[in-house]
Parts: C-alpha cells; structure tokens; sequence
C-alpha cells in the first residue's frame, strides 16, 4: 500500500507552499495536488522531487470532487495527510455580491471541505493528520467580509470538533487561522474596478512562513494554529469584547457607512 500526501487549492499561495514545505517534512510514495489550473500543478511537479499526482477539478462542483472519491477507491492508499487549502473571498457589501458568487464561496470554503474530508477519513490510519485552512475572520463577525468570514467560522468549529471525534482513531485535526497573508487570494477577492472595500491592513504575512508554523504546530497535535504576534493578540481581544463593539471598530478603520455604497 502507498502512502500519499493530499493537497488541495495546490496551484498557487498557502496550497502550493504546504507543497513544497510538506515534502521536506514527511517522506511520501506520491503527493496528490488538487486544483483548477492542471498546467500549474504540473509546473510544480518539476519543482519537487516527491512523485506529483496532478488532479485537475474544481472542487466547489460536487461531481466532480466525486472524481477524487473515486480514485481512492480504485487505489486504495494510505493517506498521512490532508490539507485543505482550497478557498476564495469577496470583500464588498451583502447586496453588491452576486448570489451564485456567495453560494459559490460556500461551496468551495465548506462543502469541499467537508466532502473532501469525509471522502479521505477511511483511508487514514493511525497518526495521519488533516490540516483545515481556515482564517483569523473566524474568530469573530466581519461585515464586507459576510460570507467569506462565516465559512472560515464554520471551519474553525468544524475542525477543533472532528479533532475530538477522531481521538479514537488517532487522527489529529488542526484549523489554520492566518491574517492577512500575501498570496493571490487578493486578485479575487477584489475588485480592482471598484473603489477599495478594504483599505486597512494592519500587517501582510508571509505565506511561507504561516505554512511552516501549521505544519510545526499540526505535528505537535494542536487543533488550531494561529501566526504572528498582531493575529494572535486580536484572537485574544475579539474574544474579551463584544463582537457588537468589534465590528464598529472594524467599519469605522475601513470608513464604511453602513450602506452598499460603501463610502
């Protein structure tokens, strides 16, 4: 039986760094990268030494994460490991986003998430670990940032409790919590054709270094992992005030007037 490392959202930023970051850290027959854009995760099989499986599917469309499930059933592996990378965002008001773009970014924030993770657990034996990427929005209610904090919400409590649930399995499980992170997460999340929703950024991290403190702390079994001394100290503050007083603090840092138009 060969043992394997799965990757999702494996074509660019947080995905593409626990790639390369993970092959130096657990020694694997194959790592299997999941990800729209197939020409990327072959660029990047030329990078590693690990055998690369690319597969190409987008994984907010439930048939074809059904391509996946069958793979495992045909090969049956041994998977040590399953990081979740995949996800989008949008900042804007409620109103301004489209509603297939909302639905969309639960899809691929939550469903896949779960789809995925449900898919891998029976090949997983004893010591595996599944790495969840969730964000620092979701310690508390963003407004502009609605739906996308709300999945990575759901992502945080869905984690440190399927940690729980597996103890008996010994499969550990660890929510990834970043700030504001420097990846191409940005190219969608905004509009560059529109007036910035976000005009304040406390502090860019480096994604590299995010991915190297997750893997550190999943191998060390914590349920969450959080980076960087401002991420840490706003998990610490949104938890001792009121989440009404948060988001006043957030909407008046960034200007926002309450209505669709932003400003």
């Amino acid at each position: 039986m060969k043992n394997i490392i799965v990757i999702t959202g494996a074509s660019s930023g947080i995905g593409k760094d626990f790639v390369k970051q993970i092959e130096q850290k657990e020694k694997v027959d194959e790592i299997w990268v999941l990800a729209r854009r197939e020409d990327r995760l072959i660029e990047l099989s030329k990078e590693l030494h690990t055998k690369i499986v690319p597969i190409a599917i987008d994984l907010s469309n439930m048939e074809q994460i059904d391509v996946y499930k069958q793979k495992l059933e045909k090969e049956c592996p041994n998977v040590v490991l399953l990081a979740n990378c995949s996800g989008f965002g949008k900042f804007d008001h409620f109103e301004n986003i489209p509603l297939e773009t909302e639905l969309n970014m639960i899809d691929l924030n939550v469903k896949a998430v779960v789809s995925m993770t449900s898919y891998t657990i029976p090949y997983m034996t004893r010591g595996a670990k599944i790495i969840n990427i969730a964000s620092c929005s979701a310690f508390q209610p963003i407004p502009y940032v609605n739906i996308y904090a709300s999945t990575k919400a759901f992502l945080l409590h869905f984690s440190r409790a399927l940690n729980v649930e597996l103890k008996y399995k010994g499969i550990s499980v660890t929510a990834v919590c970043p700030f504001w992170t420097k990846t191409e997460f940005f190219d969608r999340a905004v509009n560059k054709e529109k007036k910035e929703v976000v005009i304040k950024y406390s502090v860019i991290y480096d994604s590299q270094k995010v991915v190297a403190k997750a893997i550190k702390d999943a191998y060390k079994g914590k349920d969450v992992s959080v980076y960087g001394g401002k991420n840490n100290f706003q998990r610490l503050l949104v938890k001792m005030l009121p989440h009404k007083l948060v988001m006043k603090i957030w909407c008046n840092q960034q200007k926002f007037n309450g209505t669709p138009d932003i400003r």
